[in-house]
């Protein structure tokens, strides 16, 4: 019977994506598996599309309709049963495409494209594994004509080490011509091989033993114990900053290894990667593996067929790295597990937590938490007996927590003082300068000035593509869009609408590091933003250098708040945190809270006693209080609080169906239409949950040159509301409304997409 393959294509939208039929040929039918990658015929044209197998089967007489499948993938290219598996749970859980959820899983790398090859249809790699030249020798240096010096020292070399490749021969003197002229000769032979990447192989193997104070030990034992249960467990690590969560992590990882298992360790940013991979690198030598989007592509490819291998026992990384095809997983862990950055903003709209609650599930791991200011709803999970809580109330060494003080603004402002840095924060800098000590001041706002506005008209310039203020960089005297680029160079001085001076205002790290030049000309300044580590690697040698204390202040966003371990910073201050504290969505208090006990919790971590100013105008406001004192329990009371009385998560699931489309009344008439589907779909299952909030204007309501709006949905997101959704979305698209506005669904949004 003739094999039968049913596939899912690229570059499907939510509407219309499906399963296709294809007829495999017989001499492909051993290449094609499901999570096979396939090269297939498509449309009315039949062009070459890439798509990836779900199903196989056979039929007895399949419709002579049915097109076949031109070209297969290589073997290494499938998805295992276990991430095939997570590719269903995203197009599931998230309404991604088939293909979008295939490529979260798959790293750029590893993906294929449609090709020609002899005027036939391939599928060709992405990516082309570089190579390089080694030699070894095939005979004794002839004693006629009489060999020079080179060439008898290339010969030597050879038969020391059996192998060498050009790079390596060249760095002892030996040149190409020379080993040119010994392959001729017979002499040496070259061959060629993939170029092997060890991207630690600076950092020395030197495993030192754990020791764990008895409040670390206590918190071990209680995890080791889960860990060894061989049942999927989860744990919520809280403890507050400086308590050694991650010696914990480390002794956890050596039991899970000693267990036979395997251990995913996610970090919430690229820059926190190095110390951490450092710290692992160090402990448990090279079968560590990186999965983040800082290394190139070829780099990515090669540590993700070394897990794929089975040659890597610990995998570390960002968000994606929850897809690693690691197997025999045994630990899980998320450090700073309240960090937005574990939600993708992309589809799959995922969320880090919960796919790594699948493979937790599905491996019978150990899931930890950590945090020293976890989510709302992980610790409303903890308490409600859900996930074991398991609590470090002390910082390590009994070294206390940062005092904190305050800076009035309005008070600077009425002394005269028109700078963003106050005369207290310039003079504990001064001081901590006079002493030899580091300071790290956050400021989540990049940029030099971040509104244009004229002084007669009142017109502030937006981007033309965007419904969002250009921001001025000064050094390179343009206005910025931060959301699609569009830049105005060189920045205007005259008003566009009407000629009038325009007034350039507000403040970014930019503006800030000119202020301290100024202030304190003899301080070396290192600012760290997206516009200062644009270069690879650029994270990890600032944070070096930092390290070795060739700067003073360390200037940054949010990058600089948590995971970083500085034993000289004694000073910690904070700019401009009010402009987060009235922001918008649900989570802007946590979101408050949290940065700023992690940013305070950077100082005095070591023998020296640390101390944190705050710069704002409402010093009295409840949150920043409790974020000074830095008394979590009490800011969970209010918060969990506030989520209750306004149905919030974890009381609800919350949902944001956006809609996106070229025309701004069109979109607003699908959104309204949508709405209406929805209810109408509802009104069927009177017992599911579910409050329809909108249409209404996303917080940037055109993006792109497309205009955006938004449904807010309060429901239970389990298997009914999705069948709910997906009849609802079917509708829409039966009416042909997706020509007028893209359906975007979101249900790790705080309010907006």
């Amino acid at each position: 019977m003739p094999m039968i393959a049913r596939v899912a294509v690229n570059d499907a939208t939510i509407h219309f994506d499906k399963l296709y039929s294809y007829r495999v040929p017989p001499e492909l039918e051993a290449q094609l598996w499901p999570g096979g990658i396939v090269l297939v015929p498509f449309g009315r044209g039949d062009a070459p599309r890439m798509a990836v197998v779900l199903e196989t089967g056979s039929e007895d007489e399949p419709s002579p309709k049915l097109k076949s499948v031109l070209a297969a993938a290589p073997e290494d290219a499938r998805l295992t049963p276990d991430l095939l598996e997570l590719v269903r749970f995203l197009k599931d859980r998230y309404f991604c495409t088939w293909y979008e959820a295939v490529k979260a899983v798959i790293p750029y790398g590893a993906q294929y494209r449609p090709g020609v090859k002899d005027g036939r249809p391939v599928v060709q790699s992405r990516l082309t594994r570089p190579v390089e030249q080694v030699y070894e020798l095939a005979a004794p240096l002839p004693e006629k004509p009489k060999p020079g010096p080179r060439q008898r020292m290339a010969a030597d070399l050879l038969q020391e080490a059996g192998t060498l490749t050009r790079r390596e021969l060249e760095e002892q003197g030996v040149a190409k011509t020379t080993l040119d002229a010994l392959c001729k000769k017979g002499v040496l032979r070259v061959s060629e091989r993939y170029k092997s990447l060890d991207l630690f192989a600076s950092i020395p193997f030197d495993p030192q033993p754990v020791e764990l104070s008895a409040e670390q030990q206590a918190a071990y034992d209680q995890l080791a114990a889960d860990l060894a249960a061989g049942s999927p467990r989860a744990a919520l690590l809280y403890g507050v900053t400086g308590s050694g969560k991650t010696s914990v992590f480390v002794k956890l990882i050596e039991r899970t290894l000693e267990l036979g298992r395997r251990a995913l360790v996610l970090v919430p940013e690229i820059g926190l990667t190095p110390q951490m991979i450092r710290r692992l690198k160090s402990m448990f030598g090279s079968r560590l593996a990186v999965q983040h989007s800082a290394l190139n592509n070829t780099e990515r490819l090669l540590q993700w067929r070394m897990i794929q291998r089975g040659d890597a026992d610990i995998v570390v990384g960002t968000r994606s790295a929850v897809f690693a095809p690691l197997q025999n997983i045994g630990l899980i862990i998320l450090d700073e597990e309240q960090e937005h950055t574990y939600q993708s903003e992309s589809a799959p709209r995922y969320s880090a937590h919960e796919v790594a609650r699948k493979r937790a599930a599905a491996e019978n791991a150990l899931l930890v938490f950590a945090s020293a200011t976890p989510r709302t709803e992980t610790t409303f999970a903890a308490q409600s007996g859900r996930i074991r809580m398991v609590t470090l109330k002390n910082r390590y060494g009994g070294r206390p927590l940062p005092g904190v003080e305050f800076a009035d603004m309005r008070a600077e402002l009425a002394s005269g003082n028109p700078r963003e840095v106050s005369a207290r924060l310039a003079e504990e800098l001064a001081e901590n300068l006079r002493r030899g000590e580091q300071s790290i001041l956050l400021l989540n706002r990049r940029g030099y000035n971040t509104v244009a506005m004229c002084t007669d008209c009142g017109e502030v310039l937006k981007c033309p593509n965007c419904s969002v203020p250009l921001v001025y960089h000064k050094n390179r005297a343009a206005l910025l869009c931060h959301h699609c680029g569009h830049t105005v160079h060189p920045a205007p001085a005259l008003c566009p609408a009407c000629g009038g001076k325009l007034a350039y205002s507000g403040f970014g790290t930019q503006r800030v590091e000119e202020e301290l030049q100024q202030l304190l000309p003899t301080a070396r300044i290192l600012r760290m933003d997206q516009d200062s580590t644009t270069q690879k690697n650029a994270h990890e040698q600032m944070l070096a250098r930092f390290a070795r204390q060739e700067y003073d202040i360390l200037l940054g966003t949010q990058m600089v708040a948590k995971g970083l371990d500085f034993e000289k910073v004694t000073l910690v201050g904070v700019l401009g945190i009010d402009s987060m504290l009235f922001g918008q969505g649900f989570r802007a208090y946590e979101s408050v809270f949290s940065l700023i006990t992690q940013v305070v919790g950077r100082g005095g971590r070591a023998d020296l006693p640390g101390r944190a100013l705050i710069q704002t105008a409402v010093p009295g406001h409840p949150v920043l209080q409790l974020a000074a004192r830095q008394d979590y329990a009490a800011f969970y009371k209010e918060e969990i609080a506030f989520r209750k009385l306004c149905l919030y998560p974890p009381y609800c699931s919350f949902c944001v169906v956006g809609f996106i489309g070229a025309q701004d009344g069109a979109v607003f008439t699908a959104a309204h239409r949508f709405g209406q589907l929805l209810a109408q779909q509802a009104a069927a299952h009177p017992g599911l949950p579910l409050r329809i909030l909108g249409p209404a204007p996303m917080n940037i309501a055109m993006l792109g040159g497309k205009y955006r709006y938004k449904l807010t949905l309060k429901c239970r997101n389990d298997a009914k509301f999705r069948a709910l959704m997906r009849a609802a979305l079917n509708a829409y698209a039966a009416e042909k409304l997706p020509a007028k506005a893209t359906v975007t669904l979101d249900f790790n949004s705080d309010g907006d997409i």
